[in-house]
């Protein structure tokens, strides 16, 4: 799975679970894609918050210097448009606010505060591992690093992860998603874990699987994609 180290990380739990803070009971890319890190996770019905209903808890680490947590009152609605000028080609997503509205609210906040730029995508997964994405948004690039918050999960419990799938990592637990997220450059089977909060463009999703072709830097299924991958610009709205 991937994972991040919990209190710690915001990385996606693959195979059964993308995690995003981290455990450390990690398992690898390679892990049967049914089992899960969380029996609580992608279970019951979800029901978008109300204003002022986002809660923003410290994930008890320190906040990052500069960067605050977003207004518990979502400031966006209904559809955004997210550009994302990566060093291997430009990514365009666009981000569902009306059904996770939390989980926008966040991603936004954070590329207005220009959080993302500068940062490394520091997870690939490939074959012959079954799950098939590149996960970024975290400043340290070691799988372990957050905004100093956790945002909550915003799950029907019907989630699927098919090539184009903008969601959330987060760890084992709920409501432990950070600032990392994966994109979807195959279909993926993993459960209904992690929150879906966008869909990444066609021409994007050639980008992940130009990524994809040159493989790990450790030559295995799972690890840091060969050619670094710079989150030069993430630009919403």
């Amino acid at each position: 799975m991937l994972t991040r180290p919990l209190a710690t990380v915001a990385v996606l739990a693959l195979l059964g679970s993308l995690t995003a803070c981290g455990s450390e009971d990690d398992s690898t890319a390679t892990d049967d894609p049914t089992t899960t890190a969380s029996s609580e996770g992608g279970s019951g019905s979800f029901e978008p918050a109300p204003e002022g209903e986002c809660a923003y808890p410290s994930d008890g680490n320190p906040a990052v210097d500069g960067v605050e947590p977003p207004s518990p009152d979502p400031t966006v609605d209904g559809e955004v448009e997210v550009s994302i000028a990566t060093s291997a080609g430009q990514i365009d997503a666009t981000l569902d606010a009306a059904t996770t509205p939390c989980t926008v609210n966040s991603f936004v906040s954070l590329a207005d505060q220009g959080y993302f730029d500068g940062t490394e995508c520091h997870r690939l997964t490939i074959a012959p591992s079954t799950i098939f994405v590149l996960q970024c948004g975290d400043p340290t690039a070691t799988g372990t690093g957050g905004p100093g918050y956790t945002i909550p999960d915003e799950l029907s419990g019907e989630e699927t992860y098919p090539a184009g799938t903008l969601a959330m990592a987060k760890t084992p637990y709920p409501d432990s998603g950070g600032s990392q997220f994966f994109m979807v450059y195959e279909d993926t089977p993993l459960p209904p874990n992690y929150t879906v909060f966008g869909t990444v463009d066609p021409e994007g999703v050639d980008v992940l699987r130009a990524i994809a072709e040159k493989g790990t830097a450790n030559g295995g299924p799972d690890g840091p994609p060969t050619e670094t991958v710079e989150l030069e610009t993430v630009t919403a709205g």
